[in-house]
């Protein structure tokens, strides 16, 4: 008797905790126009939007015809010497991403001024395993470039009214 009441409250516990899944974000605008698709991250933006079957992504022609429009203004991605050894020989590098965007209304309103999005990730090097920390570094700009896109999506879900 006592395992079956634990069994029933844990679940009730989960529930009255707040516990959600998260769900697909809900935007406030219907239509998007990225007229510059020439990153990386703009691309995977799109991408991502276009899955939502509620939201149209424009990537060209007239952007008067759409709730908002979002601008990527740069894109970087840097590579820093942050470890060396006692020989001077590279054991460390940082690696950088920094992405710029504003969202605007095809009238010029801005709802995201510009905003700067940087990310770092630490990898370690050796000279004696150049090809697997190459593809290290692929994976870990891959890692970046997805956490960038999330980020930018809950920003644009955090847009409550146009």
């Amino acid at each position: 008797m006592r395992r079956r009441l634990l069994l029933l409250a844990a679940p009730a516990a989960l529930t009255a905790c707040g516990f959600e899944l998260r769900k697909a974000p809900d935007f406030a605008f219907k239509s998007i126009a990225m007229p510059r698709l020439g990153s990386n991250v703009s691309m995977d933006l799109a991408r991502t939007l276009g899955s939502d079957n509620a939201l149209q992504v424009v990537t060209s022609g007239d952007t008067s015809k759409v709730d908002v429009v979002f601008e990527p203004l740069a894109e970087t991605r840097d590579k820093v010497v942050v470890g060396l050894n006692a020989s001077g020989q590279v054991r460390e590098f940082q690696l950088r991403m920094m992405y710029r965007f504003r969202l605007r209304t095809p009238q010029g309103r801005e709802l995201i001024p510009p905003t700067e999005l940087t990310l770092q990730r630490d990898i370690s090097f050796n000279e004696t395993a150049v090809l697997s920390k190459e593809a290290e570094e692929g994976l870990l700009y891959r890692d970046m470039q997805n956490d960038l896109v999330q980020q930018i999506m809950r920003r644009l879900a955090a847009i409550k009214s146009l």
